[in-house]
């Protein structure tokens, strides 16, 4: 009996438990139907009305700016960078702008960010301010600009903190337009092949590149904008970053700092001497093609010498004489001669077509009968010319067609905007007339257009066992500095001739040097070959009326050659125009100077007396820096009162002093006896353009310490 009102209890329990699950399941079945209900509702019935509250809480989205990719030489020094700088504004007429408070609170107004403004500005006195001030705010203007020059992100910050400017932007009116500065640690060297930004940032966020690697590698360098927006959340408002920005990539160029400095010097030193108008200079690595050194000097009206176009790769000139070794090589592979035939060059004149040819020593009665190979040594244009007028004078597109073969006119696909092409024309080119003297001018360097670089590739390739290779100005491509692309040698001429003609080219180029014209690039540290040039520039109608150009085109070693060079120089002015004595030179000066750079001595050869210990002479500059190395050298320093960040050192027996070097803003800083990283740096800092030449330590600077800093005035300074 007990047992079966025990079951029935139990039954009773369990629906009742049955019955409330039930009830549960209801509940929560409505309330999920609820939530479904509104979510559809919300989602597709409401979505408009939804949408536009969602706006009411979220500020229009802003540009969050990438920062542009840096440049590198190829041993991993900055060579460009970016710098963001900013102008200052005030709206008058922003919606939370207080007038009464700008005018006349003591502490938060306009007569205490005056003095402030004064104090870190120095360009006007409180007083200046106030009125300066004063009169944007009675113009209403909402685009009245607090400060003429740009100014610092650092800078920025601490003028944020000012009276009045350190409310929000719609009190305060406050805000900034930014702009970006390119800066170059190494100053101007390569500036026309590493290139410019435009200074603005365009509306889509990105700072666009103007010319050479900046302008070739805009779209990896510039990066990706970002977007960020001001959004309510809990009752505040707060910056959400929608899409983070993409940082543009970095570029690793083949120029070496240490190639470039030595031959950007050797040429600028040449240039004042000949007090010539302009020269270019290229060192290439033989067997790579990467361009070590490319450098285009022009002379400003104050008679120095600044980077100026980018004549190396632009320049579609006649090259001159160092086009004969190109007429001799075909010459060579037709069979037309042979290097011991002979040619007679007369006495200097030789008529033709009409028209008067003439050798450089028509005035000592020119070189009579000479080799062929002498014509090269000697730069005979006759002995050139009757050479190809023997072979090619009934088929002069035979002749052209060699010159094709040998790949002077191959497109080079140079990566620099603007570079020029080759152009050597075929007797049917319907553009440019073929006269009966085309050939014979042609074949010494005239009636062809032929930029530089493109004749160094000519060259470089003699050098390179034949191989014709396309010169390269980017070794990589980084991002977040892991390689993304890595360029490599293309070959543009497997072989310009056969390797007989070869041997005989690069005799010939090496008795150029040591036997004939080419005299003065002789060095007795180490072999040059290579081939001079003097050509006459073309203008008014004709030639001998408007300067020459010389040049210099070679190898060195000779005997295994590492490197290639050109050297171009316009319109002399000093002297007898002759590219062996100038260009030549220049040549030499950069092989001799490249070459020590890989001299080494055994220190247990030398005398005793010559390892002794000796102080070293510092140059002056950063105090922390030259602490730091006086430190790893164990060299004791004598710091005396100094404390600012910029000392001039001096040496004196067992230890280096130090004393403060001033520097003060606005106002023109002495940078003599630095070096060119510390100078740039503090000049550039002093709002100054910087033009430099030479190496060493600055030993002199055009404008004079402590005067106030000229607007926009370029410093040039020597270095030495």
């Amino acid at each position: 009996m007990a047992a079966g009102n025990e079951s029935k209890e139990t039954e009773v329990r369990n629906k009742r438990i049955l019955v409330r699950y039930g009830v549960v399941v209801l509940l929560l079945s409505i309330v999920v139907g609820g939530i479904g209900y509104r979510a559809i509702r919300t989602a597709f019935w409401e979505k408009e009305d939804w949408l536009k509250v969602a706006e009411k809480q979220k500020r229009p989205d802003r540009l969050v700016l990438p920062s542009r990719g840096n440049i590198y030489s190829a041993d991993d020094k900055l060579m460009a960078t970016s710098v963001p700088l900013y102008y200052m504004y005030i709206d008058f007429l922003a919606n939370g702008f207080n007038a009464d408070t700008f005018l006349y609170s003591k502490e938060k107004g306009i007569d205490s960010l005056s003095v402030y403004l004064s104090r870190k500005l120095k360009d006007r006195t409180p007083a200046g301010y106030r009125a300066h001030l004063k009169r944007g705010l009675d113009s209403k203007s909402r685009t009245y600009r607090i400060y003429d020059k740009q100014v610092s992100y650092s800078d920025l910050k601490e003028i944020k903190t000012f009276p009045f400017l350190n409310q929000s932007r719609y009190k305060s009116g406050f805000y900034t337009r930014e702009q970006v500065k390119r800066q170059r640690p190494f100053g101007m060297l390569a500036s026309r092949t590493v290139g410019d930004v435009y200074g603005y940032i365009d509306s889509t966020g990105l700072t666009r590149g103007r010319s050479g690697l900046e302008l070739q590698y805009d779209t990896l360098l510039h990066g990706v904008p970002g977007l960020t927006s001001v959004q309510r959340v809990g009752g505040s408002w707060t910056n959400v970053v929608e899409v983070d920005p993409i940082d543009g990539m970095d570029i690793l160029t083949t120029i070496d700092i240490e190639i470039q400095d030595i031959t950007e010097k050797s040429l600028v030193d040449m240039l004042r001497r000949l007090d010539a108008e302009s020269g270019t200079a290229v060192v290439m690595e033989v067997k790579t093609g990467e361009v070590k050194a490319i450098t285009n000097m022009g002379r400003t009206r104050q008679g120095t010498y600044y980077e100026t176009q980018n004549h190396a790769v632009a320049d579609m000139i006649e090259p001159g004489s160092t086009f004969k070794v190109a007429s001799m090589m075909v010459a060579l592979e037709d069979g037309v001669c042979r290097p011991d035939d002979i040619v007679d060059t007369e006495n200097g004149l030789f008529y033709y077509g009409g028209r008067e040819m003439t050798d450089h020593n028509r005035n000592k009665g020119g070189y009579g009968r000479i080799t062929a190979e002498e014509a090269i040594w000697f730069s005979s244009n006759i002995g050139v010319a009757k050479i190809i007028l023997k072979g090619y004078e009934k088929r002069p597109a035979k002749f052209v067609e060699g010159l094709y073969r040998i790949g002077l006119n191959a497109d080079l696909n140079l990566e620099i905007p603007g570079a020029g092409h080759a152009y050597i024309r075929m007797p049917d080119d319907t553009l440019h007339y073929w006269s009966k003297t085309t050939l014979p001018w042609m074949s010494f360097g005239y009636e062809t257009q032929i930029p530089p670089i493109y004749m160094l590739a000519f060259y470089n390739a003699i050098a390179n066992n034949g191989k014709m290779v396309r010169p390269m100005f980017t070794k990589e491509i980084l991002q977040n500095g892991k390689t993304v692309r890595r360029f490599s040698t293309e070959v543009i001429n497997s072989s310009i001739c056969s390797d007989k003609t070869l041997r005989t080219i690069r005799g010939m180029l090496v008795d150029v040097v040591e036997k004939g014209l080419g005299k003065p690039a002789f060095s007795d540290v180490i072999r040059i070959a290579g081939k001079t040039g003097t050509a006459q520039i073309a203008g008014g109608g004709g030639y001998r009326v408007n300067g020459h150009q010389v040049s210099f085109a070679g190898y060195f070693p000779a005997d295994d050659p590492r490197y290639s060079c050109i050297v171009v120089i316009r319109r002399p002015n000093v002297g007898y125009a002759s590219g062996g004595a100038m260009s030549g030179a220049v040549v030499k000066s950069i092989a001799e100077k490249i070459y020590a750079r890989r001299m080494t001595f055994d220190i247990r050869s030398l005398p005793v007396e010559a390892t002794a210990a000796v102080t070293p002479n510092p140059k002056n500059g950063d105090r922390e820096a030259l602490r730091n190395v006086l430190k790893a050298l164990d060299i004791k320093v004598d710091e005396g009162r100094a404390k600012s960040g910029w000392v001039v050192a001096g040496a004196r027996q067992n230890e280096v002093t130090l004393k403060d070097l001033p520097v003060q803003e606005q106002l023109t800083p002495s940078v003599v006896g630095m070096g060119a990283k510390d100078a740039v740096y503090l000049l550039e800092k002093a709002g100054l353009n910087v033009s430099m030449s030479g190496m060493g330590q600055v030993a002199s600077q055009s404008i004079a310490p402590g005067r106030r800093v000229p607007k926009g005035e370029t410093v040039y300074i020597v270095l030495k």
